[in-house]
């Protein structure tokens, strides 16, 4: 069906919860472990049919953040689902407690019931009215970022339009748009300080009445960090401080050399050479047939994948005035789709999406056939590995979105950026465990710690006098920061899987396709590690992996 055509109907949450109650009942009456299974595919039927309708209200107001209505149903689910969602802890209890849990662990696998066990210990009733705060906090920040109106050139653009002036090869361009970004940042800062002090505050409160020292341990829990813990990130970030930021800032080095500039400033980094970064040709709507084009001549699976999405219109990637910023791939469960928001701007993000967020949306896709919900309900850092290997997989068919010689400088550019990447993630990660550590500290206290650890992971930077930035406000446009707590980590790890298989695809590309297949198929069926070994991947926790990964890398190939 194409998404224009899946209707919407508002989840009357009291019907909603009435029907998990009876589950609960039917469940608990069951005569064994196959009846109650039986129960439990009900379960996956009502779970679906609650998520399609919340993701689909959800959607539409990303499309049109303008859109009254949509809005309206947007604050609804974000008032109505903490408490539905502790419902659902109520009836996995009943799951995991179940005298026949033998034969439901064999139906469903352990680290299911592992993620219930993490689930049952980071909600409870007592939290609710904060989660349904902290929902309304993170919406009022998107909403807040979708608000920006920068003139430029008698035009009016968002933070989305505004991006391709970012990358201008004209330095005076870029300079410029830099500035008109930074004067709004400006603008919104006491709103943007407010927020974010709010939002430490109530995630900490929760973490309190769960139990826990911090929000720290929660947030571990709620990621579904279900086999590795805070020491193993810990470690890693040791790892990426002394191996790769030194590679990292050769690479920025090397790029100060191709600009041409005595002095690199944060207006010159995201330009790969003097001539500017290599632009895709053609239209949005001739870049998704060349997709399709790319998708059916890599493999069968992603031929079927990619002409699905196509003909069901599950890609909105067009940028408009009222559209929310950034991307995503998010999945409707009752019609087994995926769906791509994103923003086309004309730059090489655009080759981007079509080849990140479609890993995302590939692997849903495959997950779609199993008919084990829980085996979909990966963790993040999984869920990253399959879109940014899935950039590199797709590298022999760049050439079907650049003209010439900037097919080769998207691939190196491209590489380059996933290296520069992985010290910035870190710091991001390690400037959240500080935030939730010390919840107590001033907004001027956050943006002096963000800029002890810019001079740890990017000693280069250096934001000439954009005030915002050069104050330690950088972050504050990070949404991961504000709307998913601890999440950005998981880009980190599943960047370090993916240099692996840009290593083993340069070596024998068929058969790290083979093991990426194997990957995606394999979803959530054990621990992330197991995952990765049974692919033939390495642990990037594991000591020695990132210096090995940063040796293999060839930025020539």
């Amino acid at each position: 069906m194409k998404f224009c055509d899946m209707p919407y109907k508002r989840i009357d949450f009291d019907e909603a919860k009435a029907e998990v109650r009876n589950l609960m009942e039917e469940f608990q009456k069951a005569a064994d472990g196959e009846e109650q299974f039986a129960v439990h595919q009900k379960y996956y039927a009502l779970t679906d049919r609650v998520s399609t309708q919340i993701t689909l209200a959800s959607i539409r107001h990303s499309l049109d953040t303008a859109d009254a209505f949509y809005e309206q149903e947007k604050s609804y689910y974000d008032e109505q689902v903490p408490e539905y969602s502790n419902l659902l802890i109520a009836y996995q209890k009943l799951l995991y407690h179940s005298p026949y849990r033998e034969t439901l662990e064999k139906k469903i696998g352990s680290v299911a019931f592992k993620n219930m066990e993490l689930a049952f210990a980071s909600v409870n009733e007592q939290v609710v009215p904060l989660m349904q705060e902290e929902n309304a906090l993170t919406t009022e920040y998107e909403k807040l970022l979708a608000s920006a109106e920068i003139e430029w050139d008698g035009e009016i653009l968002n933070l989305s339009l505004l991006g391709p002036y970012l990358k201008s090869k004209d330095p005076k361009v870029r300079k410029r748009a830099c500035e008109k970004q930074n004067a709004f940042f400006l603008k919104i800062e006491e709103q943007l300080d407010s927020l974010y002090d709010r939002l430490v505050k109530n995630r900490t409160e929760q973490a309190r009445i769960l139990g826990f020292d911090s929000y720290t341990e929660l947030g571990y829990l709620r990621m579904q960090r279900n086999s590795y813990g805070r020491e193993q990130v810990e470690n890693l970030r040791r790892q990426v401080k002394k191996y790769w930021v030194p590679f990292s800032e050769q690479l920025y080095e090397n790029r100060r050399n191709r600009l041409g500039v005595d002095h690199m400033y944060y207006a010159d980094e995201l330009v790969y050479g003097k001539e500017g970064n290599p632009q895709p040709k053609g239209t949005p709507e001739e870049i998704l047939e060349q997709g399709r084009r790319m998708y059916s001549e890599l493999s069968k699976e992603t031929k079927e994948f990619f002409d699905f999405m196509m003909e069901n219109q599950l890609l909105d990637v067009f940028g408009r005035k009222t559209k929310a910023v950034g991307g995503y791939m998010t999945y409707i469960p009752d019609y087994h789709a995926p769906f791509i928001f994103a923003n086309f701007n004309g730059t090489s993000g655009d080759v981007d999406v079509i080849t990140h967020e479609c890993g995302h949306a590939f692997q849903g896709y495959l997950s779609a056939l199993d008919p084990v919900r829980e085996h979909a309900d990966i963790g993040m850092e999984t869920a990253e590995v399959h879109s940014m290997s899935m950039e590199f997989f797709t590298e022999p068919w760049y050439g079907l979105f650049f003209e010439g010689k900037d097919a080769e400088d998207y691939k190196k550019m491209h590489l380059e950026d996933a290296a520069m990447f992985i010290p910035y993630g870190c710091m991001v990660d390690e400037f959240q465990h500080r935030m939730y550590d010390e919840p107590e500290l001033t907004p001027a206290q956050r943006k002096e710690v963000w800029k002890e650890l810019e001079q740890e992971y990017k000693p280069h930077m250096d934001y000439g006098d954009l005030e915002f930035y050069a104050k330690g406000g950088y972050w504050q446009r990070q949404h991961h920061i504000y709307s998913f707590p601890l999440y950005y980590i998981d880009y980190v790890i599943a960047q370090l899987c993916a240099f692996e298989y840009k290593n083993k695809m340069d070596q024998d590309y068929k058969e790290a396709w083979n093991s990426y297949l194997k990957l995606c198929r394999l979803s959530a069926s054990d621990y992330f590690e197991k995952l990765l070994e049974q692919a033939g991947l390495r642990s990037p926790f594991e000591d020695g992996c990132i210096e090995k990964i940063v040796e293999e890398i060839s930025l020539d190939k």
